[in-house]
């Protein structure tokens, strides 16, 4: 009964920070801060700024995670160290609400801080799930943290989005006010909802203390084994560097799709139901591309996930305020695009890792996974700012959306060279 309390209390983090993942980052915080912060500077100019936060937080985080890494791995700490970064950035991201119109640059720094937080925490959180699971139910447990998450993420974000919507329900003066609240209810919620983590989930024993300097040392030097070790495995190298390109821009779309559709004219009322539309399509979608990657191949789905992605790029770079009309029906074009994105959000994310479970040693997937999370950290570096750029030269938010097309190009080209069949039992023991 202890262990499946500490488990429930374990995913309960999931439920707790994934508010702000989906009402800050992909909701409510692009909208307000073309609207409210960067309001006078031009489109692209907002959308310029927003990736460089965007990417500086990434950036920040991934050159922090063989450090934290080190801390999870080797000290008794990992629970005060996830309370610590949590904390933080539910504390920066209330500070948003006190951040007055006009000054983005507050804003765009505050909203980094956040990112900090949440990406740092996450490091903590993914080592404590040894605390609470063995080998026969860490799947269910890791299973039961995003099911909670997608559920507590969806439940803040409805109240949120029907702040913005009845806002004289909630004795609110109008929506603007709403979006600012919403990120007070989100620190508090994220708050609230980590302190049955620390009081129920166990802290794993035998560590010791590591001042910032080892931490560092020690981190960076197993981070270097590892690599040493991989570029011996070809296919192993190829697959990390495919990975690492299409999924930068998995995230960049993610983290800027909503700023970009405020860039060409959507309004809030369409922006947000797309988010809410993304939230319900991408559960069972993932399911059912699990489902398929099991019968079909994985490489195969991550593969057409990736086709999917470049025609959302390409209708994106298109795309115009005009309905779509099929069938009679007309269909807003967003709605279109968020439906298409659900589809297979959820789906190319959970397939990559069990792809790349299929090619590591099994005597070391825990080093090989260690080092596939810290580069899933270092996307939404490249992408963020590519996008803002582009759209800032050109004077033309459609062009930014369309330079993602050349990470999904990438992606595909180094995947479809993964050689799986033929290397990967030659080449998975050094």
């Amino acid at each position: 009964m202890p262990k499946r309390k500490g488990a429930l209390s374990w995913a309960l983090y999931d439920w707790a920070n994934s508010a702000f993942s989906t009402t800050v980052m992909a909701g409510f915080f692009p909208i307000f801060f073309k609207d409210f912060w960067s309001k006078g500077q031009s489109a692209t100019e907002s959308t310029f700024w927003l990736g460089v936060a965007v990417s500086s937080a990434s950036l920040l985080v991934s050159i922090m995670a063989p450090m934290l890494g080190a801390f999870a791995d080797r000290s008794a700490a990992r629970k005060k160290s996830l309370l610590c970064f949590a904390w933080f950035g539910s504390l920066m991201t209330g500070g948003l609400y006190f951040v007055a119109a006009g000054n983005w640059q507050l804003a765009a720094t505050i909203y980094m801080l956040a990112c900090v937080g949440f990406y740092g925490a996450n490091v903590f959180y993914d080592a404590l799930i040894v605390s609470v699971s063995d080998d026969g139910d860490v799947d269910i447990v890791s299973g039961r943290g995003y099911a909670l998450g997608y559920l507590g993420g969806g439940v803040l974000f409805l109240v949120n989005v029907l702040m913005v919507w009845k806002p004289e329900f909630f004795g609110l003066r109008d929506a603007e006010q709403a979006k600012q609240l919403s990120f007070l209810t989100v620190a508090i919620w994220w708050m609230v909802f980590s302190i049955p983590l620390l009081l129920n989930v166990p802290e794993p024993q035998g560590g010791e203390k590591m001042n910032f300097l080892r931490a560092a040392r020690e981190g960076f030097a197993q981070l270097a084994v590892t690599f040493h070790e991989i570029r011996k495995m070809k296919v192993i190298l190829m697959f990390l560097a495919a990975y690492w390109l299409y999924i930068d821009g998995v995230d960049t779309i993610i983290s800027m799709s909503v700023d970009f559709g405020k860039a060409i004219g959507f309004g809030d009322t369409e922006l947000i139901t797309a988010l809410l539309m993304v939230q319900f399509v991408a559960f069972p979608f993932a399911y059912l591309l699990g489902w398929m990657g099991q019968k079909f191949g994985a490489k195969k789905i991550i593969m057409v996930c990736i086709a999917i992605y470049l025609l959302v790029t390409v209708m994106g770079a298109r795309m115009d305020l005009h309905p779509y009309e099929i069938f009679g029906f007309s269909i807003n074009k967003f709605y279109a695009l968020a439906f298409m994105v659900g589809t297979v959000q959820g789906g190319i994310q959970a397939l990559s890792r069990s792809y790349y479970s299929r090619l590591v040693p099994k005597d070391k997937a825990a080093e090989f996974f260690g080092f596939y999370n810290m580069l899933g950290k270092f996307a939404a570096i490249i992408g963020p700012v590519l996008m803002g750029t582009v759209a800032r030269m050109t004077g033309e938010p459609r062009a930014g959306i369309q330079s993602i097309a050349i990470l999904f190009i990438l992606g595909a080209i180094l995947l479809w060279r993964v050689n799986d069949v033929k290397n990967r039992t030659a080449e998975a023991t050094p």
